[in-house]
């Protein structure tokens, strides 16, 4: 079987000036930016589906990304992709004291056993002092720095909101955040009363940033809450195109509450189902 190094290899020979592709020749940190945010949505959904026979391949993917970023740091001088491998696992062995207590790799194992609310806690501590060294005006180190902006807004509200929680600003559980809730749809209406476009923008956004935090009190993704509820949507609307196709009808020429009935109909189906 291929190797690390048969990967690497293949990478620089793709990148090769004279004899290698011309279209990876072309490429730079920003065009491959997408395929890599692609590339790892793609093994989240070979997991959600629980496709193990493609998730390898999945993660193939994934893994060339990071070779394709380490080769062109490479050709410009900046780092190897050794240099990845040692930065993550120098990282790794920082922040797991507890299982290398002395920072080495192949040291003693650590003794004390800690549970995972201690760990978690540990890890947070851990990564604030990595802010701090990496500061470069210590007066304005913010707990918000490094939550990365390029992050899917909702998984990205969650992280800010983590933050802010670690120092006491939080609801004490998830009933004052459904107060909230209400609180954040009735100024979504008000702006709409006002057909203020702008304004229903903005409060549209507060009631999202309101319901991803209800979820986070209630322990759910809310980015897997969605792709979910986005799944069960396209389930129910391809019954509805299936059915009507099968009736020999156009869906734009039907009635708003005969496509809701297919759609109660679709919902009663799954329900008899066990993968409903």
């Amino acid at each position: 079987m291929y190797q690390l190094n048969d990967l690497l290899h293949l990478m620089a020979r793709l990148r090769d000036p004279q004899h290698g592709c011309p279209w990876d020749l072309k490429q730079s940190y920003a065009t491959i930016v997408p395929y890599t945010i692609e590339e790892a949505y793609e093994v989240a959904d070979a997991i959600e589906r629980g496709d193990f026979d493609h998730l390898p391949g999945e993660l193939g993917d994934l893994l060339f990304q990071v070779v394709y970023y380490s080769q062109l740091a490479r050709e410009e001088g900046r780092f190897e992709f050794a240099d990845v491998i040692d930065g993550i696992t120098r990282k790794l062995l920082r922040r797991h004291p507890h299982v290398f207590p002395d920072g080495e790799l192949y040291g003693a194992p650590g003794m004390a056993k800690l549970d995972e609310a201690a760990v978690k806690q540990r890890w947070e501590a851990l990564k604030a002092e990595e802010r701090a060294e990496k500061a470069s005006a210590p007066e304005q180190l913010s707990l918000l720095d490094d939550v990365p902006v390029v992050l899917p807004a909702l998984s990205r509200a969650i992280k800010l909101q983590k933050r802010a929680a670690q120092v006491g600003f939080d609801w004490p559980d998830a009933l004052p955040v459904v107060d909230k809730v209400r609180e954040e749809l009735d100024e979504v209406l008000e702006a709409m009363s006002e057909n203020d476009s702008e304004a229903i923008s903005e409060e549209i956004g507060d009631l999202l940033f309101v319901v991803s935090n209800l979820a986070r009190h209630l322990k759910v993704d809310p980015e897997t809450a969605l792709r979910a509820a986005n799944g069960k949507f396209e389930r129910r609307f391809r019954f509805i195109e299936q059915t009507l196709r099968e009736a020999g009808r156009a869906m734009q020429d039907c009635a708003l509450d005969e496509l809701d009935a297919l759609w109660g109909e679709a919902k009663k189906l799954e329900k008899l189902t066990p993968s409903g």
